[in-house]
């Protein structure tokens, strides 16, 4: 953000690395595998930093689980260094909240979307 607070014309922050959840999102599953490969870090190990067991991890890595709550995803993403909206299920969560509170733009997004 420039001194005023503003961003700048680009979007980008000035003088801050670019917020990683302006990223694509991934889908929850193959991200979080992919970020723990990525950090050398087993299901042992994250689950030990989460609270969870590594045996409920792995179900959710191979879909034997469904995508866990957002408080969950909120603290596997603070573990392996994201933001929760990195991973679309979180992102399509935090659209449908939206989307339920704003009748009138549910009906916009559904128009653009899918006629």
């Amino acid at each position: 953000m420039a001194k005023d607070g503003k961003k700048k014309k680009d979007g980008k922050s000035k003088g801050k690395k670019a917020d990683r959840s302006a990223d694509a999102s991934v889908p929850f599953r193959q991200g979080l595998e992919s970020l723990m490969h990525e950090r050398g870090m087993s299901y042992r190990g994250l689950a030990e930093q989460i609270g969870l067991s590594a045996g409920y991890l792995n179900h959710i890595v191979h879909g034997n689980r469904p995508v866990p709550s957002d408080e969950v995803i909120g603290r596997i993403a603070s573990a392996l260094g994201v933001a929760s909206d990195r991973f679309t299920e979180y992102r399509i969560r935090r659209i449908d909240a939206v989307l339920e509170r704003k009748p009138a733009l549910a009906d916009r997004t559904y128009r653009d979307l899918c006629e």
